[in-house]
């Protein structure tokens, strides 16, 4: 599921847990902030402005764009941002697409 549970919050520790297993990890902020905090390890960069789109790509577009193997609608995924506000839009987004 795309949340733990019913609570789309997770701790720093959940998510080190979860980054254990097979999770995509897609950090939703834009590319300044990456730039100016730095880029959480093992996450992929897809501003929340592009996830609905980036969503929808054709697999292979997906993985040229974001050098990462493109999430089916039943896989793992966990969304951060700098304050959880754009990472909950992105899960609506996400669900809204069909993802589970």
């Amino acid at each position: 599921s795309l949340c733990a549970g019913g609570a789309p919050s997770l701790s720093y520790q959940e998510l080190k847990d979860l980054k254990k297993t097979d999770v995509l990890h897609v950090d939703v902020r834009e590319r300044w902030e990456i730039d100016r905090f730095g880029k959480i390890p093992a996450s992929i960069n897809i501003p929340l402005g592009e996830l609905v789109e980036a969503l929808q790509m054709d697999p292979t577009e997906f993985k040229e764009q974001y050098n990462q193997k493109m999430p089916s609608k039943s896989d793992p995924v966990v969304f951060s941002c700098l304050a959880g506000t754009r990472s909950k839009q992105a899960l609506a987004f996400a669900m809204s697409l069909g993802f589970s």
